[in-house]
């Protein structure tokens, strides 16, 4: 069955690079599911996965830079549809939207390491983790100053 010939080496040469996005979004994925969020440790590592796959695709088929970054672009797109489902509008306001942005985080986590930017997808992952952990408590901070912890 010529058709369903699979390229043991090209697996193994993806396969790292998937559960690297897939880790990296984890302690994202923790944070929201921690927190009781619309999103949390299965959207998360899923769409580092699917972005990283999408580009990895895009990389092994593609024959220019320009025809790449379309792919790109489409994941940029397709995460902000994504993102649009977890903002909800309420009463007293709008929620959903460190979700939201996680999630568009989260993809550009999973473009990273699809072009080996490891440095980068670390990063991204750091810096959106510990704005989610300690974005709760700077927040209260900043909207009463007065109030002194004891």
């Amino acid at each position: 069955m010529d058709w369903f010939n699979i390229d043991w080496t090209i697996v193994g040469d993806n396969l790292p690079r998937l559960m690297l996005a897939y880790i990296l979004a984890l302690p994202i994925a923790w944070n929201r599911e921690r927190n009781v969020r619309s999103a949390g440790l299965k959207t998360f590592p899923i769409v580092a996965v699917a972005s990283c796959g999408f580009m990895l695709q895009g990389m092994s088929v593609l024959d220019n830079t320009d025809a790449e970054s379309r792919v790109m672009y489409a994941i940029i797109t397709g995460i902000g549809f994504i993102g649009g489902g977890a903002i909800l509008k309420e009463k007293s306001g709008v929620s959903g939207t460190a979700t939201a942005a996680s999630l568009w985080n989260t993809a550009a986590i999973g473009t990273a390491v699809a072009w080996q930017r490891y440095e980068i997808a670390l990063l991204l992952s750091l810096l959106n983790f510990v704005t989610l952990f300690f974005g709760d408590y700077f927040k209260k901070k900043v909207a009463n100053p007065a109030a002194q912890d004891d």
